[in-house]
Parts: structure tokens; C-alpha cells; sequence
């Protein structure tokens, strides 16, 4: 009886220690369970801020298109011009900061264009003859043999003559050089400058340029 008793208070001992491994236990599956949970929880929301830094970006870059196309109305350019440089790069799915940064780069060719336009006497200028303009200042042709040409062209030739203008400064001349063959060109007629500008041209295809499309 005396050892039965012994037995049963030993048990009795033990019995906390055993409960509160069991309850130390089920705490710590508890707590991995719900760090394992937390940690599934926030894996799919890590990548959700780029989508977020993405939609901020492509705001930053509409509200910059947005005051460049304000700009040009103020600057009396033709909005048409821009927009179309962002419906070319949406097309191409360019992305839209870069977008914005050539629709910014046009403006700034454009409103020089239509410098040079009215020192050469034409304060209202056609919209091709303006952009053909915006393309050989950012081909790199010197503004002041634009503004030359532009007074010496006629006026059904002159879109012609400053695209193959471009393209002669793009395959090495200087713009002076490049400006005294075209005005070659012009004195010998019509179909002079077609065949100096075809020339040009394909020069350039090959050099890898594209050549300027009169617009």
C-alpha cells in the first residue's frame, strides 16, 4: 500500500511538467504556424509596389506630356505635331518616361522650327513644312542654313529640299557644304533635287541612318 502511494504521488508530479511541455509545444507550433502564415501572407504583397511605382511613374510622365502639349499651344505650334509623337510611341509600346522625354525633345525642336520659320518670312508655316523643320534641327543641321534654304526654296520644293538637306548633314557634311548642294540642286530644276534627295537617301540606307520623309 506504502509503495502504491509513492506511486501515485510520483505521477502526480510529473503530470505538470508533462502538461506544460505539451502546452510549450502546441505554443510553438502555434507560433511557426503563424509565422509560416504571415510570411505566405506577405509574399504575394512584396511584389505589389512595383505595380504601384509603375502607375506613379506613368502619371509623373502623362502630366509632363500634358504640359509640353500646353507649352506648344502657347508657343503656337501645332498640338497635332506632339500628339502624334505620342501615338508613334504607344504603337511601339515605348515606355512612358521615355515618351514624355521625346515628346519634350520635339517641342524644344519645334518651337526653334518655327524660329527659323519666321526669320525666314513665313510667320505661319504648314505643319509639314514645320515638322520636316523640327527634323533637321534634331538631325543636326545648323539653324542658319535652314533659315537660308527656307528663303531661297520655293515653297513647293522647300519641304524636299530641307529633308535632303538633313540627310546630307547626316552622312558627314557640314551643313554650308550640304546647303551648296542643295541650292545645286534647286538652280537646276525640280528634278535635280529629287534625284540629289534619292541619292542622299540611299547613301544614308546604306550608311544605316533612315533618311528624313518629307512630311
Amino acid at each position: 500500500m506504502k509503495r502504491t502511494t509513492m506511486a501515485v504521488a510520483s505521477m502526480i508530479v510529473l503530470l505538470p511538467a508533462a502538461a506544460a511541455a505539451q502546452v510549450t509545444g502546441a505554443g510553438a507550433a502555434s507560433k511557426g504556424g503563424a509565422s509560416a502564415s504571415s510570411a505566405t501572407a506577405r509574399a504575394p504583397g512584396a511584389p505589389t509596389q512595383q505595380p504601384a511605382q509603375a502607375q506613379s511613374g506613368s502619371q509623373g510622365a502623362s502630366a509632363r506630356i500634358d504640359a509640353a502639349l500646353r507649352a506648344a499651344a502657347q508657343a503656337h505650334v501645332p498640338v497635332s505635331l506632339l500628339e502624334s509623337k505620342v501615338a508613334e510611341g504607344q504603337a511601339k509600346r515605348v515606355p512612358p518616361e521615355r515618351i514624355a522625354s521625346a515628346v519634350e525633345a520635339r517641342l524644344r525642336a519645334l518651337i526653334q522650327a518655327s524660329d527659323v520659320m519666321r526669320k525666314a518670312g513665313e510667320e505661319q508655316p504648314e505643319p509639314g513644312e514645320l515638322a520636316v523643320t523640327a527634323d533637321a534641327i534634331q538631325a543636326g543641321v545648323a539653324q542658319s542654313a535652314l533659315v537660308q534654304l527656307a528663303r531661297e526654296a520655293p515653297a513647293d520644293r522647300r519641304a524636299v529640299a530641307v529633308a535632303t538637306l538633313s540627310d546630307l548633314v547626316q552622312l558627314g557634311l557640314a551643313s554650308e557644304q550640304a546647303l551648296m548642294r542643295v541650292g545645286g540642286a534647286l538652280s537646276r530644276g525640280g528634278e535635280a533635287l529629287a534625284n540629289l534627295r534619292a541619292e542622299a537617301a540611299s547613301s544614308l540606307r546604306v550608311k544605316g541612318g533612315v533618311g528624313l520623309k518629307p512630311h
